[in-house]
């Protein structure tokens, strides 16, 4: 059954969706990190509170990022997404349903574009980490959790295949190729 979901507007043409299910993940993992960050770190209920709405913020936000590259690569491909729509602590590319039958290399360029994004958000929030080494303090490790959620989650983790990942989408695309291929011969 298809979760119910509330279109909250367009950026960059991408329509955004929510569920309730990501509101209400978005809210235990802001309350989860700031708990942790006032029992554990000794952090201010105040400043716990806006570091993790700030913690899960940049996790969406890192989220969408990794569905604009999706969407540039579906664009490029001719193909192009519609939409966004969060579920739980993630998000899924909403393409036409009346697209047709499309090539398994299109498939595969749509499903790679999003990783690559995220890839080089990683890179870019690693550069900025060295940067800010010295400094330390809040900006580092912010950085640091943009950095690792980036490479670990939207990254390689996007790229295992668990049958929901952009992973399985490669692999099962990919084998549709090889039996496209050899059938031919």
């Amino acid at each position: 059954m298809k979760e119910r979901s509330i279109t909250t507007g367009k950026i960059g043409g991408i329509a955004l969706r929510v569920t309730p299910s990501a509101l209400a993940t978005a809210v235990f993992f802001a309350g989860s990190v700031s708990v942790l960050l006032y029992k554990v770190f000794k952090r201010r209920p105040w400043s716990a509170a806006a570091l993790g709405i700030t913690v899960t913020a940049i996790h969406y936000l890192s989220d969408f990022w990794h569905h604009v590259g999706h969407a540039r690569a579906a664009e490029r491909s001719g193909f192009p997404m519609e939409g966004v729509t969060f579920i739980g602590p993630l998000a899924r590319s909403d393409y036409p349903n009346n697209e047709g039958l499309l090539p398994a290399a299109t498939h595969i360029q749509r499903a790679l574009g999003g990783p690559i994004f995220s890839l080089l958000l990683a890179l870019a929030s690693g550069l900025i980490m060295m940067l800010l080494r010295p400094l330390g303090g809040l900006p580092l490790s912010l950085a640091a959790f943009t950095f690792l959620d980036n490479l670990l989650v939207f990254t390689a983790g996007a790229l295992m295949p668990l049958g929901f990942t952009d992973g399985s989408t490669v692999l099962h695309w990919w084998d549709q190729r090889q039996v496209r291929y050899h059938m031919r011969i």
